[in-house]
């Protein structure tokens, strides 16, 4: 059975591809089922993606764009960890609204292959906490809270994908999300033991003034000035001694 007939060749090999890729388990999937589904010759995928994995590639491209313009679709609140929690919920409700193209974008990853599509999405995520940790919110390093964060959301999606759609439970999501945030803010270090609370405070400072520093591009110092006193902040927002 192949695709709508009156949508462009480009299109209908684009949304064969991701089907047929999310629903291979991993297996190959031909360039010989992709062309027969979206019902087109084999030069037709080559004219427009050059080969099968320049297809794959578009694939993912495309469904990233879109995942983009999810997360970067609202105004900010002035509060960032507050923004991480929205950019949480568009993440879900992306993958619960188009599961077979999430499932190409972030089901496919196999060992020791890190994809493209994580680190950039990483990215994206790292940019707000960076903003959360120059007003002073993280203990840890706006990129480790990425990529933490992302880890349990693309986690947390997957698993709701996987579930017939009448018994999802997007509480457990929330759960989830509050629980990461809390985890890497600076709340979760002021609720310290008394014998950890100044060492806490200390590294949240760090962190913060770091991340400023880097996004300031101070001309208070000289390159190396400045290269060796964010070195010094790195290693004592990264200390785990007393």
């Amino acid at each position: 059975m192949s695709l709508d007939g009156q949508l462009p060749p480009k299109v209908r090999l684009l949304r064969a591809a991701a089907e047929l890729l999310a629903k291979s388990a991993g297996a190959s999937v031909s360039t010989r089922q992709i062309t027969q589904l979206a019902g087109v010759t084999a030069p037709t995928l080559y004219h427009h993606f050059g080969d099968k994995e320049g297809l794959f590639d578009a694939v993912v491209a495309a469904g990233f764009e879109e995942y983009v313009a999810g997360e970067r679709d609202f105004a900010p609140s002035g509060n960032p960890l507050e923004d991480i929690r929205r950019m949480w919920d568009n993440h879900v409700q992306f993958g619960l609204k188009q599961p077979e193209l999430y499932l190409v974008m972030f089901g496919n990853i196999r060992p020791e292959s890190r994809p493209a599509i994580v680190a950039d999405a990483e990215a994206l995520m790292e940019e707000m906490l960076n903003k959360a940790a120059a007003a002073g919110q993280l203990n840890v390093q706006p990129r480790e809270a990425a990529r933490s964060i992302l880890a349990a959301n693309v986690g947390v999606t997957l698993m709701l994908i996987a579930e017939p759609a009448a018994e999802r439970n997007l509480e457990l999501s929330i759960m989830t999300r509050d629980a990461m945030i809390f985890a890497v803010s600076a709340a979760q270090a002021e609720g310290a033991p008394p014998e950890d609370s100044g060492k806490s405070s200390v590294v949240v400072a760090a962190i913060a003034l770091n991340a400023a520093l880097q996004a300031s591009h101070s001309d208070q110092l000289s390159s190396s000035e400045l290269k060796l006193f964010l070195e010094w902040l790195h290693r004592i927002s990264t200390s785990t001694s007393s």
